[in-house]
């Protein structure tokens, strides 16, 4: 059997001499500029997931539902991405290109399977970029009252309001850096996660150093789960929404492939030092939090979340210290969230598979950023803002639509890849990263745990979707209407508006570009 199938085009893999052999092997002129090392690459994936931005945003919803029992979400969700993950890193070794998840697709599954997939994956991106600025809401005015600018946060909507504010500054000053360059950005990201690596180490010595209580904390199961359909176990999967809400993105590290040095290496390798890190470092901070926390039954844990929990074990100053460090790492969290989405629109968009493609692809000359698909992610997301001002479960309501699209994205990339090893036409880039014979197995394991999560996120649970009354049938199942109007409705513009029209446009075509021709069993 040839080393890959004769449908389809073999990239030859980055080395010393030449990073953009893949590139142009793929029929793409290198435009974007090749600047990034290994801690940038690992910088973007770990700032994407963020674990100071994620436990923080999300402690209290897990500490509600499951108490401290939902501790263990977190090793299960890292089991189930990690499957995914590793699926990522052949295809980042062999596909080492821009717009990760709708290049893999692509030639895994072909052309259609692949906008689909890109085009969830964009439209989540914009969603998260959302979600993580409203992050801010949950810490800067625990820092100070400063920052709750509308209102005193007493009032029904003042929290909402407030969130939109201050998550639109941010997607404002996220936008400009993403425009002026990826030096820029990558300098500013760097720093900041080198601030929250520091500051989650710090933050997981001061905790162990507060335990009041033993490990067997964590299994406490009393008085959770009540009025649950399956008990504790449904308590259980409602509250491991707070851990998959925050491991994912791992794949940002391959996206910025066509600015980085060696990609097929070195993403490979980013994916999963992100996602092992992150697994680390947030794990404990749960387990000590829990631990630490002067009272596992105290109504501020399932409403202030950690932020109390720090404040209280650890001291005011202390505590807003490490906030600070909080606020800092959801700005370069919400940096990492538009990065990849900008490097998906333009891989689409160079495909001529976006409408207006020859303007969202094109490249400031000074730049070198595609800086109107920059502008359009940030607009998207402040509009996205905007309409949820009034909504008091913004908070869990905008999360849980991103993460969905998100999975779904994923998913039409891991099923492609299974369909071509079931059928004897995938191979690796041995030369860099190939998991031999545990490619199946782990493949399997990869698709059957992204159809299950996807499942308990579309799940209508009226405490995600519609917590606060009245209950409305198109709220609770708002997650499954949506996701379902973006995927029909996209698909449908596609197919009868845009299908025609794709094909690499000329300004980064090199000669003829090869194109990838449906997958065996593809759409």
């Amino acid at each position: 059997m040839p080393d890959v199938p004769p449908d389809r085009p073999e990239p030859a893999a980055s080395d010393g001499s030449d990073h953009d052999a893949a590139l142009t092997e793929l029929g793409y002129k290198p435009g974007l500029k090749r600047t990034l090392g290994n801690f940038h690459t690992f910088a973007a994936g770990i700032s994407y997931i963020s674990i100071l931005t994620g436990t923080f945003q999300l402690f209290y919803f897990g500490v509600s539902f499951a108490g401290p029992g939902y501790w263990w979400s977190w090793p299960m969700v890292f089991l189930g991405q990690l499957m995914v993950a590793l699926c990522f890193c052949e295809l980042a070794a062999r596909f080492p290109v821009a717009g990760s998840v709708y290049n893999w697709s692509k030639y895994t599954g072909g052309p259609h399977v692949g906008w689909l997939a890109g085009w969830m994956m964009t439209i989540a991106t914009m969603v998260s970029l959302a979600a993580v600025a409203l992050a801010y809401q949950l810490t800067l005015p625990q820092i100070s009252s400063v920052f709750q600018v509308v209102g005193d946060g007493t009032g029904k909507y003042d929290a909402a309001a407030n969130a939109v504010l201050l998550g639109t500054i941010l997607i404002v000053f996220t936008t400009l850096v993403n425009a002026f360059g990826v030096k820029l950005m990558a300098t500013i990201n760097s720093a900041g996660v080198f601030i929250e690596l520091i500051a989650a180490v710090v933050l997981v010595g001061l905790l162990a150093a507060h335990i009041t209580r033993g490990p067997s904390a964590i299994v406490q199961t009393s008085g959770f789960g009540q009025g649950q359909t399956l008990g504790y176990f449904g308590a259980f999967l409602t509250a491991s929404l707070a851990s998959a809400y925050v491991m994912y993105g791992f794949d940002t590290a391959s996206s910025l492939g066509e600015e980085s040095i060696d990609p097929a290496r070195n993403a490979p390798r980013a994916i999963l030092r992100a996602l092992v890190a992150s697994f680390t470092l947030g794990g404990l901070i749960l387990l000590f939090a829990l631990l630490a926390t002067p009272d596992l039954h105290a109504k501020q844990l399932s409403v202030d979340g950690l932020q109390y929990v720090v404040k209280a074990a650890l001291g005011e100053t202390v505590g807003l210290a490490v906030l600070w460090c909080v606020a800092i790492a959801i700005t370069v969290c919400a940096l990492s969230v538009q990065t990849a989405g900008l490097r998906l629109a333009f891989a689409m968009a160079r495909d001529n598979n976006l409408p207006a493609g020859s303007k969202l692809a094109r490249l400031s000359p000074r730049f070198q950023t595609p800086v109107l698909a920059t502008c359009l992610i940030g607009f998207v997301a402040i509009a996205i803002l905007v309409v949820n001002i009034n909504q008091p479960q913004i908070f869990s309501v905008v999360t849980s639509i991103a993460i969905v699209m998100i999975y779904v994205a994923y998913l039409l990339v891991t099923i492609p890849m299974l369909v071509q090893r079931l059928r004897g036409g995938w191979t690796t880039a041995t030369d860099h990263f190939s998991l031999g014979r545990l490619g199946l197995p782990v493949n399997i394991l990869a698709v059957l745990w992204g159809c299950a999560m996807t499942v308990n996120l579309l799940w209508p649970r009226a405490e995600v979707y519609n917590a606060t009354g009245p209950q409305h049938w198109y709220l609770r199942w708002g997650g499954v209407l949506f996701v379902g109007v973006v995927a029909v409705g996209g698909f449908t513009y596609y197919w009868f508006v845009q299908r025609g029209k794709t094909g690499v446009l000329a300004e980064h075509s090199i000669g003829e570009p090869p194109e990838p021709p449906p997958a065996h069993g593809g759409a």
